[in-house]
């Protein structure tokens, strides 16, 4: 009987495989559809960016335009010197954000995960206060501009967004699940204190969840322009996306105000390049972080998993 099932087994174990593979071929099938679902949209967009402005009006958005040009592109790169400028603020700022805010939310993450921390859950009750109360951005206005005498400081571009609530839970969460208590208290039996503790040993397991949130925070600090425009007055202190928010706002004015000069139009070639420009701007911004994204994109999947499913 037990020979009989054998043989059974194994003549069933091929069609099982087939059944299988043919299974993994439509979900590969499925995930190439979804996929460029998802690319198409930004191809458009870089098609676009190099699309005569006179083809977009007369047929639309197209991904086979009918006459290519680079008036959108150079309508951008015309900020040359500004644009550079911008390009350092903001990657410094990004930068430095994100490591500052990593040492701290790490540090924060890694006190309220110590049971034995007297302080524990009021920091916690602490942490959650922002979620639900939230000052206006006049309130935070005058504290920043008044109180602290930070006007067009770039320290107001970096510390409002160093340390949010959501990013200390998944730090807090992956200490507690991830990292093996018993691993600490070795470390205390053999003299370490919590510094050594924290720099030695939490820290360096701790990366995989470091570089979800900092490629999170990254983003953030890359995408953001609204601190900038309430706090930022200096062009040498002006982010990216301040500039090209401000490069729309110009290409806008040239459109609908009729007495702009006419030597303001000629240096824009002419005509002037709306959408075009408008994708052009699209590029310039995500551009980075379509380049710096796929080395992070290991790192950022692992931490947000491990770091919310205990193993």
């Amino acid at each position: 009987m037990s020979a009989n099932k054998k043989m059974k087994n194994a003549d069933l174990a091929p069609s099982r495989r087939e059944r299988k593979g043919i299974g993994q071929y439509i979900l590969g099938f499925f995930l190439l559809l979804y996929t460029l679902f998802c690319a198409l949209p930004i191809l458009l967009v870089f098609i676009s960016a190099f699309t005569d402005e006179k083809s977009i009006n007369q047929n639309g958005f197209s991904y086979f335009p009918e006459k290519w040009s680079l008036a959108g592109m150079n309508s951008v790169l015309r900020y040359g010197h500004q644009l550079l400028t911008s390009y350092g603020v903001t990657i410094f700022i990004t930068v430095a954000g994100t490591l500052l805010g990593l040492l701290i939310m790490a540090m924060f993450a890694y006190s309220i995960s110590r049971k034995e921390f007297k302080l524990s859950r009021f920091l916690s009750i602490f942490l959650l206060i922002p979620m639900l109360f939230n000052g206006d951005q006049l309130s935070c206005y005058v504290i920043f501009t008044s109180w602290y005498g930070l006007k067009d400081n770039l320290l107001l571009l970096i510390l409002p967004l160093c340390v949010t609530t959501m990013n200390v839970i998944i730090l807090r969460t992956y200490i507690v699940n991830s990292i093996p208590a018993e691993l600490m208290e070795a470390a205390k039996i053999d003299g370490a204190g919590e510094y050594r503790t924290f720099f030695q040993i939490t820290l360096p397991l701790l990366k995989p969840s470091m570089a979800a949130v900092g490629f999170m925070m990254a983003t953030t600090y890359w995408n953001d322009w609204q601190n900038a425009l309430l706090y930022i007055t200096s062009d040498s202190k002006k982010p990216l996306q301040l500039l090209l928010v401000n490069i729309q706002k110009s290409i806008e004015f040239l459109l609908n105000n009729s007495n702009v000069p006419a030597a303001a139009r000629a240096a824009m070639g002419g005509s002037i390049p709306q959408y075009s420009a408008t994708m052009a701007t699209v590029i310039v911004v995500i551009g980075p972080i379509m380049v710096v994204y796929p080395f992070f994109q290991k790192y950022f999947i692992k931490g947000l998993t491990v770091g919310s499913v205990k193993g």
